[in-house]
């Protein structure tokens, strides 16, 4: 098995789910378009690849007939190029780079395009109208609930305090703003539809506002009350919950340089792990461990961590439990603050852990994602350099 690279990984900024939101009068193959368009642009020959693999949640409407196929006929990939839509729940984007990354590493690809994107103004968190949300024949623990109801649920089982959601969801807010000053920070983001920054922010936010904001979720469990154990003790609110919001990452995956190619990264270790469907947002730990044993490597060894903040328990509890430096996890704030949008959040989050770690001079970094139900993946990196 060869190595597989990352030549080049962007995102498009962040907009509100909502009519008005900054991306919502487009459709999804635009924003992919667009991100095929800047990786062309930054000197990637992007449409000349044999592949695009795309993560999407919610494939139904505009998210429908093929996401990735429609993509790759909208923006003019090469016809003889693949393209399938895959869903993983929260962790499809990097699920998607993950395929192609083993897809290159076993001799059958030398170039493709993989990501994710989620146009939650058009397709709604739950929009495919699944009949395992509502399929009371499960038993108990592996019935559906709402991914914030296993999040408060989660935080009283590991005994994560308020406070404990409060500090890291303010800390998300105010790097999300404080790294709007850094370039570089941004270098890989590309203004789409005239969007430039992350509509969802709120660099304004500070403990007195958390601490002022009451639980939000109690009537949900309401709504799922068969589905649960018992009554939740709710912890989270509307302040430690990531927005949902319309986005897209797309990387460049390659065999090995040559030929004037200069990759940006190469992928050390991958991995993908199911988890407790109880516990729902514990797999990507799952992931992190088995990543981080099959390289040999720690967290210690990493320069920048890009850790999904699949609301406020999960990063606290990493940040808990583990011995790494808090100043080297999500430096330019995380989902909490920038949003959400479902299948192209680990595909973001590959593109953020490259700017980041070019701001800092670093070589590794890792990338953890968790989904609901039990999903998880992670991926370290070394950058490298392109001199």
């Amino acid at each position: 098995m060869s190595d597989a690279y990352l030549y080049d990984a962007v995102r498009t900024a962040r907009g509100k789910a909502r009519a008005d939101g900054g991306l919502a009068q487009l459709k999804p193959q635009q924003l992919v378009s667009a991100l095929v368009d800047g990786l062309q642009e930054r000197g990637n020959d992007s449409r000349n690849v044999q592949a695009l693999v795309l993560g999407c949640v919610g494939q139904v409407g505009d998210q429908g007939a093929n996401i990735a196929l429609v993509a790759k006929l909208y923006a003019g990939v090469a016809d003889d190029a693949y393209a399938f839509t895959l869903n993983n729940y929260c962790v499809s984007g990097l699920t998607a780079i993950g395929h192609a990354a083993a897809q290159v590493s076993a001799g059958q690809l030398d170039r493709a395009l993989a990501g994710g994107v989620e146009m939650m103004s058009r397709v709604p968190f739950l929009g495919d109208s699944a009949s395992y949300y509502t399929d009371a024949s499960f038993p108990k623990r592996t019935r559906f609930i709402p991914v914030v109801l296993a999040a408060d649920r989660l935080a009283e089982a590991q005994g994560i305090s308020r406070q404990q959601l409060d500090a890291v969801a303010l800390t998300s807010q105010q790097r999300a703003g404080a790294a709007e000053a850094s370039a570089a920070m941004k270098a890989s983001r590309i203004t789409v539809g005239g969007l430039a920054n992350d509509e969802c922010a709120r660099p304004q936010t500070t403990a007195e506002s958390l601490a002022a904001m009451a639980p939000s979720f109690a009537p949900l469990a309401v709504q799922y009350a068969d589905a649960l154990d018992g009554p939740i003790d709710h912890r989270h609110t509307i302040g430690h919950a990531p927005p949902v919001c319309d986005g897209a990452g797309l990387a460049l995956v390659g065999g090995a340089p040559g030929n004037g190619r200069k990759p940006r990264a190469r992928i050390v270790g991958y991995a993908e792990s199911g988890g407790d469907p109880h516990a729902s947002l514990l797999a990507g730990f799952g992931a992190m461990e088995k990543v981080l044993a099959r390289t040999g490597m720690t967290l210690a060894d990493m320069d920048r961590i890009e850790f999904m903040e699949a609301f406020a328990v999960t990063i606290a509890r990493f940040l808990r439990d583990n011995a790494v430096d808090p100043d080297k996890v999500n430096v330019a704030g995380g989902h909490i603050a920038r949003g959400h949008p479902m299948g192209a959040s680990g595909a973001i989050l590959v593109s953020t852990l490259l700017d980041v770690l070019d701001a800092a001079d670093g070589r590794y970094g890792l990338v953890v994602c968790s989904g609901a139900s039990g999903v998880g993946a992670a991926m370290i990196v070394e950058r490298l350099p392109r001199d």
